[in-house]
């Protein structure tokens, strides 16, 4: 039996409910967190929930604390039998009335589900989405929006091109990031990650990475990926080595993929 953590309390999956009314099923209106747990207990919680809070100060969304999420995830990885797993945290805003408006006063769903889960390395093949766009002048490019539409678009894009992810690029034609990852490059100034303000996502491991000065932040174009001498895509769950590109072979960088994986694994 699968079992979840809804609005307070775990029960199981089959006997959850979410009304039709709420917000973030209508209208996409939430946030969410990819989280892993090792040992029973989340890894870099404080740096996840800076970041639910900042996208809670942009939708003016209440949220949970760092305490109901970290008790949360303790009650539902011991009913489940989990040591290790990836958890994701949804955060509606909850019922509301028909429109664009949210309600004056907001009581949102929380969410919390687990699967087993570790951190892991691997390759992918990567294109160039034609169809999405990264919009770095919006804030909804800066947040971990429910509304995932464009990301799963590009999916498909890769999907259908034999790919395993899709790289975004901006609306100045600057790389942003992928559907799920921030981007890593190996250059001759060394390892660099597109900047938030090119709108890349800040990712809680690019962020260990760069206070680690294990990279650095810096505008690539599409030029510079296959001039690079490595590329990764990295997030949370998983460090993925680019073998290629667009339909072009790429280098690996064995000797920077094992720094950046030890770099990111010291975190457990």
């Amino acid at each position: 039996m699968t079992f979840v953590w809804l609005d307070g309390a775990v029960c199981a999956q089959d006997e959850a409910r979410i009304s039709p009314a709420d917000r973030g099923f209508t209208l996409g209106d939430g946030l969410f967190e990819t989280m892993r747990a090792v040992d029973g207990q989340i890894v870099n919680l404080p740096r996840h929930m800076a970041r639910l809070e900042a996208g809670g100060k942009v939708l003016d969304l209440p949220l949970p604390t760092a305490d109901t999420v970290r008790d949360a995830a303790q009650s539902l990885l011991t009913v489940c039998g989990l040591d290790d797993a990836v958890l994701r945290l949804s955060v509606a805003r909850g019922q509301g009335p028909r429109g664009l408006l949210p309600p004056t006063h907001a009581h949102p769903t929380v969410l919390l589900t687990a699967v087993p889960g570790a951190f892991s390395v691997s390759h992918v093949k990567v294109v160039t989405s034609r169809l999405i766009r990264r919009d770095e002048q919006s804030p909804l490019s800066y947040i971990k929006s429910l509304n995932y539409l464009p990301g799963i678009l590009a999916r498909q894009e890769a999907q259908r091109a034999g790919a395993q992810d899709a790289l975004l690029l901006n609306t100045q034609g600057r790389v942003a990031e992928s559907t799920i990852s921030n981007l890593l490059v190996a250059t001759q100034n060394g390892v660099v990650t597109p900047p938030v303000a090119d709108g890349a996502l800040a990712g809680t491991a690019r962020q260990i990475l760069l206070e680690r000065n294990l990279v650095r932040e810096a505008t690539l174009s599409p030029a510079d990926l296959h001039e690079a001498r490595g590329v990764w895509l990295v997030n949370s769950l998983s460090l993925r080595v680019v073998q290629m590109l667009d339909g072009k072979e790429l280098p690996e960088d064995a000797p920077t993929t094992s720094l950046l994986e030890r770099g990111l694994r010291q975190t457990e």
